[in-house]
């Protein structure tokens, strides 16, 4: 067993083992809980001096915590989002106007606006032209730099003396100055961009065409309409039915978030489901993550996000400042933010990470009670920062770094130490090396950087380090990453000890002192991989991080940055004899399965013999480095005859592994020698995990919009141990709203077979995703395609009928069988 809980499971600044205990939830509300911790400083003023502001008026800073929450003004618009409806256009919003002179009196002659159409459904050509026609949304949804067009229905016709202005507010107190309130003078040249134009007068329709700023604030605005003609002024009451979403737009050649590749921006912003790769770079595990940035909800949970940390409204523009923000925001530390890290591998308070299907039900239950979500670790982060980015209309990815490096000394390199005999000083090594690590790109340029640092940049919600005393990270550019420019912002230092730095073997000598016995340089950011465009296939991109290992530009990185850390003289005490090799196999094993592991020694000698005393180390670890007491270990005594290879071979019985298992069933095996003719020094650490079964998943017939649809899920139990308490999850955009099936206990090597029905609410194909979870057994999941239907003569219908979560339904299984 393990020596007990380690106070550094994480090593996320002094994080306890124990998960935190999360507040109750409360009974779900019709408005969420948008107080935040106003009382400290905000996290411009600590976290951004650049965009920090004096705080001044109470517009620049989200909701105020004593309005009624009911209120409007907020990006979210201050009110719940409403029931999904049919796809079919909504009432026109008419309302009886008011004198903009204040005394109510609509006199005759004026130009009275008795209704306005913003063709705002699905099917219109506004949500089709902006790519917004997947978001189950009746509202209009915008991106920024591209016309839309509105029809206004008027008392009369209109005249050429007649004046038409249209304004847009966002905030408690729009500002024209700010950006925040916006007036847009129909026939001539707007601010910033803005404009509008009439394209038809027909009769009582005024039809207009109006121009949006490629650099206008993202969020839910207000729309209204003000008239002036010889009778007087009119004023169009807001109407909750006319607000307007604003988000980035990477179609836009004026945004700076363009992308200017068709393939990319289908890929990496209208993309629902996507591939999250996890294990060693030896054995690769991937799973289907659901997205789900167009699902009902999604969006007004994301601008909840930049309201809970009270990002002023003024900066909400700029995709580095809102990157910035998301990252700090996805997890809970410093600011309640949406998720709550746990690496402790006791998750009895909330959800497996593992266990997650998706996006969708965590952000959802944010936006829903105000308080984090237990739990996540690092896919989970990313997973969700995909969909909140892609959702505000950047192009992101999510990205799997193999051999990630925790630098926690600022020395860029991984130094790791041994006693005399070589075996790990663990409460010396405060530096890790995770078996990988997920995070996320997102395509922009970078106005506050010199030239040349637009493109990829690395944005990490996972809380490792805090930047500016914050726990964020990035966005950092991957340019400023590959060359080694550390003093580059934002986080360049750290981001490239997980990529590029170089692992650091020291050993404690006679006199107490520390050597250095051997550098790996190739140990560290070995595979960096994302899903590729168009396909499930995985594309190497580890050539946009570093240059080729071993190469002089490769190495010019690696000094480059080591000379501004901590310990620039690293190498000075470095000596070098390697006249035997070493490399480590492991099986490929499945849980609940006997393994071995190989260490093969090679004499490259081919005059002399080598005699090799070697030492392994066996012992369980969590994918964050951080590992458990030796379970196992063996001696031995190699004589290698010159030019000759042996190897050494140490059996693992299920039944020795077994009480030691922990999260991602991973082992670590360290490995040190010593060479008694040269004096050369072997060591080497090789992490590799157990395989874990996939959920098989069939459907029974075939998917069309609003027609109910079943699937059959089985699954076999590998290992000869009940599994208890085991809950499925299967969630899917446009197809299932995340759900949660409890079927209870599992037999040993027992065949269990389950079905459940949905019904598709949006055509086209979809992934419909499922995952299993007990305390014995995590990790286990499986996908399927479902080509949608659309039904006929509908584009589908956001109804709840295939969509309802039913947390926590018990679900008798459909037939068992034995192994």
């Amino acid at each position: 067993m393990m020596d007990g809980p380690r106070s550094d499971v994480g090593r996320w600044g002094g994080s306890p083992w124990l998960p935190p205990t999360p507040s109750p939830e409360p009974e779900p509300e019709p408005e969420p809980d948008r107080r935040s911790r106003r009382g400290s400083r905000s996290f411009w003023a600590r976290c951004c001096s650049c965009c920090s502001c004096r705080r001044g008026a109470d517009d620049d800073w989200g909701p105020d915590p004593h309005r009624d929450s009911r209120g409007r003004g907020s990006s979210s618009g201050g009110r719940r989002p409403g029931s999904r409806g049919s796809d079919s256009r909504r009432p026109i919003s008419r309302g009886g106007g008011v004198n903009a002179a204040g005394d109510g009196a609509i006199r005759e002659g004026m130009l009275v606006v008795t209704g306005v159409d913003l063709l705002s459904s699905r099917s219109d050509q506004n949500r089709r032209e902006h790519h917004t026609d997947e978001f189950e949304y009746d509202e209009l949804i915008l991106r920024r730099g591209q016309p839309f067009h509105v029809v206004l229905f008027l008392s009369r016709p209109y005249e050429s003396s007649d004046r038409v202005v249209l304004e847009l507010h966002i905030g408690n107190n729009p500002e024209v100055g700010k950006g925040t309130h916006v007036i847009i003078p129909v026939g001539k040249g707007g601010s910033g961009g803005w404009k509008a134009q009439v394209t038809k007068s027909s009769g009582q329709n005024l039809n207009l065409r109006v121009h949006t700023s490629p650099n206008a604030i993202i969020g839910k605005f207000q729309f209204t309409v003000r008239t002036h003609s010889d009778a007087g002024e009119f004023l169009l009451p807001f109407d909750p039915h006319n607000e307007i979403y604003i988000l980035f737009n990477p179609w836009c050649p004026e945004d700076i978030v363009y992308v200017d590749r068709e393939d990319w921006r289908q890929e990496y912003v209208l993309n629902e489901s996507g591939r999250i790769y996890y294990g060693t770079e030896a054995q690769i595990g991937e799973r289907t993550w659901n997205y789900g940035q167009f699902d009902h909800g999604v969006l007004d949970a994301c601008l909840y996000i930049l309201d809970r940390r009270g990002m002023p409204y003024g900066g909400r523009g700029d995709p580095v400042s809102v990157s910035r923000v998301i990252s700090a925001m996805v997890n809970s530390l410093d600011d309640n933010g949406v998720l709550i890290g746990n690496w402790s591998g006791d998750y009895s308070r909330g959800t497996n990470p593992s266990a997650w299907v998706g996006s969708v039900e965590i952000l959802l239950s944010y936006l829903r009670t105000g308080y984090s979500v237990p739990y996540g670790q690092c896919w989970v982060f990313a997973g969700v920062t995909t969909t909140v980015l892609r959702c505000l209309g950047l192009a992101t990815r999510t990205v799997t770094n193999f051999n990630s490096a925790h630098d926690t000394d600022t020395s860029l390199t991984m130094d790791i130490y041994f006693d005399e005999n070589m075996k790990p000083l663990e409460h010396l090594n405060h530096d890790s090396v995770w078996n990988f690590h997920v995070w996320n790109d997102c395509w922009m340029k970078r106005p506050d950087l010199p030239k040349g640092f637009d493109g990829w940049q690395v944005v990490d919600a996972t809380p490792q380090e805090t930047s500016s005393g914050i726990f964020c990270c990035g966005p950092c550019s991957v340019q400023s990453i590959k060359n080694g420019l550390v003093y580059m912002k934002y986080d360049t230092p750290f981001i490239f000890a997980e990529v590029n730095s170089d692992k650091v073997y020291w050993q404690r000598q006679d006199d107490g002192s520390f050597k250095i016995v051997y550098v790996e340089e190739k140990a560290i950011g070995t595979l960096i991989i994302t899903k590729a465009i168009g396909s499930n296939m995985q594309e190497d991109v580890t050539h946009l991080y570093k240059h080729p290992e071993g190469s002089e530009a490769e190495r010019k990185a690696v000094e480059t940055a080591t000379a501004h850390g901590s310990k620039p003289n690293v190498y000075a005490t470095r000596d070098s004899a390697e006249d035997v090799g070493m490399q480590v196999e492991a099986q490929d094993a499945v849980m609940g399965q006997d393994l071995s592991v190989s260490v093969v020694l090679t004499n490259r000698n081919g005059s002399s013999s080598r005699t090799v005393k070697l030492h392994l180390y066996l012992s369980v670890t969590f994918y964050t480095g951080v590992t458990g007491s030796v379970f196992k270990d063996s001696k031995k005594e190699v004589v290698l005859a010159p030019g000759a290879s042996d190897r050494v071979t140490m059996p693992v019985a299920y039944k020795e592994y077994k009480p030691h298992l922990v999260d991602q069933g991973a082992m670590l095996l360290n490995v040190s020698g010593h060479v008694k003719e040269s004096g050369q020094v072997l060591a080497k650490q090789h992490t590799f995990r157990l395989r874990t079964p996939d959920l098989s998943l069939t459907l029974l017939g075939a998917a069309v919009v609003g027609q109910e649809c079943e699937v059959q899920i089985v699954f076999k139990n590998p290992v000869p141990v009940t599994l208890t308490n085991v809950v499925f999850r299967l969630e899917g955009s446009g197809l299932q709203r995340p759900k949660i099936l409890n079927v209870g206990d599992i037999g040993g090597n027992e065949t269990v077979t389950l079905r459940q029905t949905f019904v598709p609410v949006r055509p086209g194909p979809r992934q419909l995703i499922a995952s299993l979870d007990s305390p014995q057994l995590s990790q286990v999941h499986g996908v399927i395609q479902v080509d949608v239907a659309p039904a006929s003569g509908s584009r589908g219908a956001f109804s709840d009928a295939g969509g309802s979560s039913r947390s926590g339904e018990t679900i008798p299984m459909a037939s068992r069988g034995g192994a």
